[in-house]
């Protein structure tokens, strides 16, 4: 066969073998992790740069971590699989200086240098603002479940243990049941299938006493949960399919103009609720402005959080979720009622005012209760507003505040609902694709949060690349 492009015969010898640098092109990649990672400072950011005096000489943190940005970067997070690539991919060897760690190596360094490694995450940030990328005081922040290394088999609540013990109960029972069935009837069948449901009697009565076991450790646990394979890890429950997968919590703020992973953490409560104050001073601080426009949907709705928000700068826009079932079961909402400051009055639906009668502390918050029985008694719009006697207003001390963002809101050019979900949202779907089905490889919280930097660091490097270029990135790192 002929006229195909021909390759070279694989045993010709050359006489001036090609240099390793040539296969590796000026865009590639590799070039933009080999600048990177030189410019750290890895004894500042932590790294252990000092061998042991003693012993066989350790590899270069600045060499393992080249290995480890190179590998997420090209969805390639495993420790074993890094060091088939050592020894086969031609990026890796001018990465490595053809340098081969072995697989327990690669990952003790990924597990000893956790805190080091999210540092020269936060550093990448750093070096995209010194850039100039984030000239828009704009993000938003959200959360996302990210399955961990634990089955829900293997994590125990309550409820759980509870309606495991019921199963196994009944099961005992039907067992014994065809026991009885068993021994009325006679022949080595019968004495063979008694003996099998002995065994499984037996063996459903032991693990209804380990249940009792766990039952106990579960009632001393703090929040009533109990995870073996990774106990960290906690089972989360969500509105879509998959409910109660046991899973962290990953939260991130992207930044509005290019859409970068600005800040992260990764916590064990399936709520966000007490999230938005300390993520927005995370991205507050990396993005290095003085004052941040925050978006988050309704999960981080916290009253408390809104104006701690407001008190270190940042202008949150979180819409309220509507907790009353006054409006689903056909009556007023509070949004009914508007207040008028200058009289420290409500006005209801029928016109009437509400005037202040009391004031009241409850879990820390200071409450102030609006009514007019009198007016209620006469109206002909009570059956519409309240079942009781009279319709009670409660109004927050910092109820202003909630109600200037709403304001906010409301004269907004566009959504920000909308503009949330375009800026936050992507990220995750994008970095869970990376990742896989199984998500995270590691185990406990703080390694968790080392392996979610890795992502991230891949996941801002791959985008800036995109948006400078391989060459002037690299510039811009030198400089």
């Amino acid at each position: 066969m002929t006229r195909f492009v021909e390759g070279e015969d694989r045993r010709q010898p050359t006489l001036l073998p090609s240099c390793l640098d040539d296969y590796v092109g000026e865009d590639n990649a590799a070039r933009v992790i080999d600048v990177f990672v030189d410019e750290l400072d890895l004894a500042e950011l932590g790294f252990a740069v000092t061998p042991a005096v003693t012993g066989r000489p350790a590899y270069h943190p600045a060499t393992m971590l080249k290995l480890y940005v190179y590998g997420y970067l090209n969805r390639v997070p495993s420790s074993r699989r890094l060091e088939r690539e050592a020894g086969r991919n031609v990026e890796v060897m001018w990465l490595t200086g053809k340098l081969a760690p072995d697989h327990k190596t690669i990952a003790n360094f990924r597990k000893d240098h956790g805190a080091a490694i999210q540092a020269a995450c936060a550093h990448f940030v750093v070096l995209c603002r010194q850039i100039g990328l984030f000239t828009q005081a704009l993000a938003a922040v959200d959360g996302s479940k990210f399955k961990a290394v634990n089955t829900r088999d293997k994590n125990f609540t309550a409820t759980k243990l509870k309606k495991r013990m019921e199963q196994v109960a009944e099961h005992i029972a039907g067992y014994l049941a065809d026991l009885d069935t068993a021994d009325r009837q006679e022949g080595e069948a019968a004495e063979a299938r008694a003996g099998k449901l002995k065994g499984k009697i037996e063996t459903l009565r032991a693990q209804m006493q380990a249940l009792k076991a766990m039952e106990a450790q579960v009632a001393a646990s703090p929040d009533g949960q109990v995870s073996l394979s990774d106990p960290d890890a906690r089972s989360m429950a969500t509105s879509g399919r998959g409910s109660g997968i046991v899973r962290y919590n990953v939260q991130s703020v992207v930044e509005a103009e290019h859409h970068l992973i600005v800040a992260h953490d990764v916590i064990t409560t399936g709520s966000d609720r007490q999230q938005l104050t300390a993520m927005s001073q995370k991205a507050k601080a990396a993005m290095g402005v003085d004052g941040l426009e925050m978006l988050a949907d309704r999960g981080y709705f916290s009253g408390e959080e809104i104006v701690a928000c407001e008190a270190i700068g940042v202008t949150p826009y979180v819409p309220k979720p509507l907790t009353s079932n006054a409006k689903a079961e056909g009556r007023f909402g509070k949004q009914d009622f508007t207040y008028l400051p200058d009289q420290n009055v409500y006005r209801c639906p029928a016109g009437a005012l509400l005037p202040h009668h009391m004031t009241t502390v409850e879990k820390g918050l200071v409450l102030h209760r609006y009514w007019d029985r009198a007016s209620c008694q006469s109206c002909a719009l009570t059956p519409q507003c309240t079942p009781s006697v009279e319709r009670r207003v409660t109004r927050w001390e910092h109820e202003a505040t909630i109600e200037a963002m709403q304001r906010r809101m409301d004269l907004a050019p566009q959504s920000p609902m909308k503009l949330r979900r375009r800026i936050v949202e992507h990220p995750f779907g994008t970095i869970k694709a990376w990742m896989g089905h199984t998500h995270f490889l590691m185990k406990r919280l703080k390694n968790v949060r080392t392996e979610i930097s890795l992502h991230i660091l891949a996941y801002n490097l791959k985008r800036v690349m995109q948006i400078l270029r391989t060459g002037p990135l690299i510039a811009a790192i030198r400089a």
